[in-house]
C-alpha cells in the first residue's frame, strides 16, 4: 500500500482524487500534469464494461498509458462484471489501489481481495447508493479502500444522493469503533456545494470529475474540495 494512504490514515488529512473520466483526453498527458501540479494526491480511473454499468470508458492499456505520467497513486475503480478475472491486469497496469463492486459478484469477494493482496496492491469494496453498508460488513477488516457512491455509476456529472451521507457517517463509526484500516473514498456528484458535508459526514478521499477538469483554475477547485 502507498505510504500516502497510511499518511492519511495517521494525519486525517482530506484527499481529493480527480476522475480521469472527466479530463480532454485528446490532451491527456497535460491533464494528468496539471491536477497534479495542483494538488491531486490520487488519480482516480473509471472502468466500465457496458455490462455492469450501461457505459464504456477504458481498459488497462490507458491505465498503463496514465502510470507512465502520473506522479501521484492510482486508483483504479472496477464498475465490470468477473472483477476476479481481470483484477491482475490492472494491477500490473500500475495501480496502486483497485477496487470493485460488492453488486458485481454473487460470491468470492475474499477471493478478490486476497487475490489483489498478494499482487501487493491494495484491495477496495464499492457499493451503490441502494446497498446498505451491512452487506459488506463481513469484509471491512479485510480492505484498505471502502468507496461509497453517492451516484449510480456509469455516468460523469449526475447529481449528488444526500441520503448517502447517513452511510458515511455509519461507515465512519464503524471504522472507529472497530479500529478498521479502511480509508473511505466517496465518488459521485462531488462539487464546491456537496463536499464539505461529505467531509463532515467522514469521507477521507473526494473524488471529483467535472468540479476539477471543467473548472477554470483547476487549484482553486482541488483546495476548495479538500476544505
Amino acid at each position: 500500500m502507498n505510504s500516502l494512504f497510511r499518511q492519511l490514515t495517521d494525519s486525517g488529512k482530506v484527499a481529493v482524487a480527480p476522475s480521469v473520466l472527466a479530463a480532454d483526453f485528446s490532451i491527456l498527458g497535460k491533464e494528468i500534469s496539471d491536477v497534479e501540479k495542483a494538488g491531486a494526491d490520487f488519480l482516480h480511473l473509471d472502468v466500465m464494461d457496458g455490462s455492469f454499468v450501461p457505459n464504456i470508458s477504458f481498459g488497462p492499456m490507458v491505465v498503463k498509458t496514465i502510470f507512465r505520467q502520473a506522479k501521484v497513486p492510482l486508483i483504479t475503480h472496477l464498475m465490470i462484471n468477473d472483477p476476479l478475472k481481470y483484477a491482475d491486469i490492472f494491477v500490473d497496469s500500475g495501480s496502486s489501489v483497485v477496487s470493485f463492486h460488492h453488486e458485481a459478484v454473487d460470491s468470492g469477494h475474499i477471493q478478490i481481495i486476497d487475490k489483489l493482496h498478494d499482487k501487493g496492491c491494495g484491495a477496495g469494496i464499492a457499493i451503490n447508493p441502494d446497498t446498505p453498508l451491512s452487506s459488506v460488513e463481513d469484509l471491512l477488516e479485510r480492505v484498505d479502500l471502502l468507496l461509497l457512491m453517492t451516484v449510480f455509476p456509469g455516468f460523469g456529472g449526475q447529481k449528488f444522493i444526500r441520503d448517502v451521507l447517513a452511510k458515511i457517517e455509519e461507515a465512519s463509526l464503524l471504522k472507529e469503533k472497530h479500529r478498521y484500516g479502511y480509508l473511505i473514498e466517496v465518488d459521485g456528484g462531488i462539487n464546491l456545494d456537496t463536499a464539505s458535508s461529505v467531509r463532515d459526514a467522514g469521507g477521507q478521499i473526494l473524488v471529483a470529475g467535472t468540479a476539477v477538469f471543467g473548472a477554470d483554475d483547476y487549484y482553486s477547485a482541488i483546495s476548495a474540495i479538500r476544505g
